[in-house]
């Protein structure tokens, strides 16, 4: 099985040793995306409903970058720093998903990097 490194300009280019997404087997692996702005590299919005706005253009960037679209995902995984932030990050979320809506988790985290209140990553079908 072949791996293809899926990277653009414009998300936020990875603050570590791993790939902004991942072709392999099928799939395309993204990693998590913080709210951050991809040209400065600063974290965007001081609330959750402008983090959730960012995270979603970031991941809009990157599954475009792989030639996805949000119809394409298949699961996702969120990341909050309060649950009680569930219901605006749900809103936020749920726009980029109208019809047939991936598999998803939610989990409560102690902290986020850069102190970003939420990171969501998910995981498309290939093209």
């Amino acid at each position: 099985m072949t791996k293809e490194v899926i990277s653009t300009n414009r998300a936020p280019q990875a603050i570590g040793p791993y790939s902004q997404g991942v072709r392999a087997g099928g799939f395309v692996f993204f990693s998590g995306q913080i709210p951050l702005d991809p040209m400065t590299g600063d974290l965007c919005g001081r609330d959750i409903a402008a983090q959730t706005e960012q995270v979603m253009e970031n991941i809009g960037a990157v599954l475009a970058a792989a030639g996805l679209t949000f119809s394409d995902v298949v699961k996702s995984t969120i990341f909050l720093v309060n649950l009680t932030d569930f219901a605006t990050v749900n809103e936020v979320y749920g726009r980029r998903f109208p019809d047939n809506p991936p598999a998803r988790s939610t989990v409560e985290v102690k902290g986020l990097p850069k102190g970003a209140l939420v990171e969501i990553e998910v995981l498309a079908l290939a093209r």
